[in-house]
């Protein structure tokens, strides 16, 4: 069983928040699991010694002289399972990996593998021996008696700004205002409670406090161990990081491209506090602790907070934010219609708005769901609001859905009050009859399309009769208040409508869905259907292949069930996964399936457009919703996610009966198809107060990314029942990669000042690892059974034949990406690095092992050359020897592949085009070969599964050559940096081959 982690578990209470802490705890010395090569663990005593030159350990059978290692011969302290012994299967369950730690040490490589009781205790020793290690040579006398750093000088400054009398001491009151006006999010009782308990300690109890015990009290409250351990990783000095070590973590952690000293000279002076610290260049750990948590840092990728997809293709290629009686403020039964529901959904970035119109009693139509709302709004009034606020959010067009429910001569004033209020803004355009798909959200930008009913062609009266709706008469049934019976013998319900109305209609035409066949031979592009929830889940459900195909070409609308008379909503995911655009939502209704929807459409710039994946856009390509695993053609990825720490977590809503005490655990959900759906928790901080540590890592496999979408929840464990203290919804797509602080909201989905959940997160593809580390080496790895993607047959013989050519293709481009990948694992592996570590991770790693040896063997990379071996002179150590071997191994296959790449997938591309060619003669050479009913539907999707493979695997093999190729430009560019790299001039490529929006797999 996991233990749980948190700082507060260390012994004594106390809490490591500066270097000197953690040596003084490795002085006192702790209990560790030794780990054998056998898999077996021994609990042995391990402490430094006094003269702080070697670690020791107790009891042992070696002589006290032997059980110990000199921090001098330390090359390297590893944290989690990154060692072999650590790997092997007969451990890799019995703890958990936060609380592993490896020495790496002597010219042979060795490692001492340890386990701790908890994270923290790791964090300690992992801290001060890295600390060490760096000041082996010139090691301070002791910890903390330098002089003052650049952290007390900077807080004793601001202390002194506020001794106005200049006595050397100010008011407690003052001291903690101080406090919480530097750390916004923190309570004012945790300051007075740190202060008094501080001011007993030290004997100086009173009103006043003088300033070093307000720089004790402000290190310890406003010192976040987690930052500042990472913080001890990358810098050079251990106190604060250099423009050099910031260019280093942005690079290498937080995956960012082109970072310059002069960008890090920007992000220091904006978040340093120190006057001297921004002079110099340096960022300590306050200004650090500043920078993770802005804007600047934020999970979300700043990308998509503004439109960056393509906005030119049809309509029906984009999910729409559709709103579902959003006039409502409360459910639907007893509902308040108001009219502030309108411009709060047109805020969010709404695109689609539902209006029924009911015969007003002052001869004008009126909206609301229902006749028996409490209240009603006159339709004039809501046009004028939507007039004023459709284009406030989002200039794309907006679409009101009109539900008539009003007598003809109210119909005329709403037809007329629509075009004298809108005005330009409504679009009136009659369809274009020799087009095939609708025009683009861009070709119709700032206009407002009417989806309604149309008067049949041949009509030539002032009103007519069309078939109805079942929309918007479900609640009128419920309450007897039914003016129109069903027509006899069944068949659809009839309703008048005035031309007026009906000329305002021309790119959302209503009408009934009779089947999907009826729809692919006579449906034109600009009529589009509604369904309800329960159709629309039985179509899902029952043959989704063929939801997915009608909705790239036509418009769905799918509506909540009149049964849900709380205006509860319907889960968007279920009816997204097969290409429906408009899955209408009760926007006054909060909860996990509006916390989804809002999410998902934060992607695009909050548009309220989101560009459907290509998958399903394509008009060949095959995909099943319901796929329980990875799609042909779409890279699976692996999202690895360390929940780390959690920020002024508030209390759960209407929890005063359990008084201050919060016990929170996070829950990460992944909602998509129904293979990606999963959810992992973390275990539960006790005892943690606002600002819990978590420290665990979570891992989920997603099959279809472009449609995923995270959702974090923090609740509170308790007996009764499980309390919401904040969630947070991101699209998988918006995900920025490294350290990040999660913005926390309500359940309303409002921000929640100051609470932030501390994470970590890394994406790699399904191939290169994530379950790398549990396996053993290479030689394990090999037998593996590959796995080949292949084409179907369709049972046409010349059809068959083209996709033949294929086979061969498609081996070698499993064969080129799968060597690489399986080799850049091996690599990583022995690098001591997860399957989400960088080249350039590796290549730094390397060359720290070989800068903290006095015996350094000497090996360097050769940057003359495109692909540049690692070369070593003399003799060098086993595992060294291993790393160079699996680098020339890496080096190799990727030049096979870089080589090789253009002329297998100009191959696949050459059979996809073949294929593809048959595609307009698939309906005369059906009819040739006599292919009916099942047969003729597995020829179809036989022949869009192979289009969908030859182009997916195509596209990965694209995909693995411009990784390749930035591996080499990340070796260039560590070599250089780091020291290892001789005759450097010559870069491989100079431009970097990542698309700007694409999820590369590290």
């Amino acid at each position: 069983k996991k233990k749980t982690v948190s700082f507060s578990t260390m012994p004594n209470d106390r809490k490591i928040n500066s270097t000197a802490a953690c040596i003084s705890f490795m002085l006192e010395g702790c209990e560790l699991k030794k780990v054998r090569s056998n898999s077996r663990m021994y609990s042995r005593f391990f402490v430094l010694d006094a003269d702080m030159r070697s670690v020791r350990w107790e009891p042992s059978k070696k002589d006290s002289e032997k059980a110990k290692i000199e921090i001098k011969s330390v090359k390297e302290v590893r944290v989690g399972k990154k060692t072999p012994v650590l790997r092997s299967n007969g451990l890799s369950d019995q703890f958990p990996d936060e609380c592993a730690f490896s020495i790496i040490y002597g010219d042979n490589y060795e490692s001492l593998d340890l386990v701790a009781s908890s994270a923290d205790v790791v964090s300690a020793w992992v801290m001060g021996l890295r600390y060490l290690v760096s000041y082996g040579k010139h090691t301070p006398e002791a910890p903390g008696t330098s002089h003052p750093s650049l952290r007390t000088s900077w807080i004793s400054s601001v202390f002194d700004l506020a001794d106005l009398e200049k006595s050397g001491r100010i008011p407690v009151s003052r001291a903690v205002q101080l406090i919480k006006a530097l750390n916004p999010g923190m309570k004012t009782s945790t300051i007075e409670l740190k202060f008094k308990e501080l001011q007993k300690a030290s004997e100086r109890p009173g009103t006043e406090v003088a300033c070093d015990l307000f720089v004790e009290v402000y290190c310890e409250l406003c010192t976040r161990p987690e930052i500042f351990f990472l913080l001890v990783q990358f810098s050079s000095n251990k106190e604060y990081l250099g423009l050099k070590d910031l260019l280093m973590f942005l690079e290498v952690e937080q995956g960012m491209e082109g970072v310059t000293e002069e960008k890090c000279l920007e992000i220091v002076g904006k978040y340093e506090p120190s006057k001297e610290g921004r002079e110099k260049g340096y960022l300590a750990i306050d200004g650090f602790t500043r920078y993770l948590l802005s804007a600047d840092c934020s999970i979300f990728d700043p990308q998509h907070r503004k439109v960056c997809q393509d906005m030119a293709q049809p309509l029906s290629h984009y999910y729409i934010s559709s709103a579902h009686s959003a006039c409502l403020l409360e459910d639907n039964f007893w509902g308040r219609s108001d009219i502030s529901g309108y411009i709060s959904a047109l805020g969010l970035g709404c695109r689609s708005i539902e209006l029924v119109l009911w015969d007003g009693p002052e001869g004008e139509p009126v909206v609301y769901t229902s006749p028996s709302a409490a209240s009603c709004v006159p339709f004039r009034a809501v046009v004028g609001l939507i007039d004023q606020h459709a284009f406030t959010a989002s200039a794309y067009p907006l679409i009101l859905c009109l539900v008539v429910r009003c007598s003809a001569p109210q119909q005329r004033l709403a037809a007329q009050c629509l075009r004298k209020t809108l005005g330009e803004k409504l679009y009136l355009e009659p369809p274009n009859p020799a087009a095939s798909y609708l025009p683009s959200p861009e070709q119709l930008k700032g206009r407002i399309l009417i989806k309604g009913k149309k008067l049949p062609p041949g009509c030539e009266d002032s009103e007519g009769e069309v078939s109805d709706e079942e929309e918007g008469w479900e609640l009128a049934r419920r309450l007897g208040q039914e003016e129109r019976e069903a027509p006899e013998g069944g068949g659809p319900r009839r309703v008048r409508l005035s031309r007026e109305l009906s000329e305002l209609v021309s790119l959302c035409q209503a009408i009934p869905f009779q089947d999907f066949e009826s729809s692919r031979r006579g449906q034109r592009y600009w009529e589009m259907c509604s369904f309800s929830e329960v159709e629309a889940g039985r179509f899902a459900n029952e043959c989704p292949a063929e939801l997915v195909s009608y909705n790239k070409r036509f418009l769905s609308r799918v509506y909540p069930s009149p049964m849900r008379i709380d205006a509860s909503n319907m889960n968007p995911q279920d009816f997204w996964k097969c290409g429906c655009q408009m899955v209408a939502m009760n926007y006054q209704t909060p909860g996990l399936m509006m916390d989804l929807n809002a999410g998902w459409f934060r992607q695009n710039g909050a548009c309220g457009y989101v560009l459907r994946p290509a998958i399903m856009r394509e008009e060949v390509s095959y995909f099943s919703a319901n796929a329980k695993d990875s799609l042909p053609g779409v890279p699976a990825q692996l999202l690895h996610l360390k929940v780390i720490s959690g920020q002024n977590l508030p209390k759960p809503k209407g929890s005063g009966a359990k008084g201050e005490v919060v016990e929170p655990y996070v829950c990460a959900e992944i909602h998509g198809i129904p293979a990606d759906c999963a959810e992992h928790r973390t275990k539960t901080a006790l005892q943690s107060g606002d600002n819990p540590v978590f420290d665990e890592s979570l891992e989920f496999q997603i099959n279809l990314p472009e449609l995923a979408v995270l959702r974090f929840v923090v609740l509170d464990d308790d007996y009764i029942g499980d309390e919401f203290i904040a969630q947070y919804t991101i699209p998988f797509e918006c995900l920025q990669p490294g350290y990040r602080h999660v913005p926390l909201q309500s359940l309303a989905g409002e921000p929640l000042p100051h609470a932030t959940l501390f994470v970590h997160v890394a994406i790699t593809d399904r191939r290169g690892g994530g379950k790398g580390h549990r396996r053993g080496l290479a030689g394990r790895r090999g037998r593996r059974v590959r796995e080949y993607t292949s084409t179907k047959a369709t049972g046409i013989k010349a059809i068959d034949e083209v996709f033949r050519t294929a086979t061969q293709p498609l081996r070698e481009a499993t064969d080129l990406r799968e060597n690489v990948q399986n080799a850049l694992v091996s690599f990583k592996e022995l690098c001591g690095l997860t399957p989400a570590a960088n080249m350039k991770q590796c290549i730094l790693t390397v060359a720290t092992w070989l800068l903290h040896s006095d015996s350094a063997p000497s090996v360097t990379l050769n940057l003359a050359e495109k692909y540049p071996p690692m070369e070593a002179q003399g003799p060098i150590p086993d595992l060294l020897r291993k790393v160079l071997t699996a680098y020339e191994t890496m080096i190799q296959t990727s030049r096979t592949l870089i080589e090789s790449a253009d002329a297998v997938y100009g191959k696949l591309i050459q059979a996809q085009q073949a294929g593809m060619d048959f595609h307009k003669e698939l309906p005369r050479i059906e009819a040739k070969e006599g292919l009916r009913g099942r047969k003729l539907q597995k020829a179809l999707e036989s022949f869009a599964w192979n289009i969908t493979v030859l182009k997916g695997q195509a596209d990965l093999l694209k995909h693995a050559k411009a990784e390749a190729l930035d591996n080499l430009w990340q070796i260039h560019n560590a070599g250089q940096s780091c020291g290892i790299g001789r005759n450097g001039s010559a870069s491989p490529e100079p431009s970097r081959l990542r698309a700007p929006l694409e999820p590369i797999p590290e």
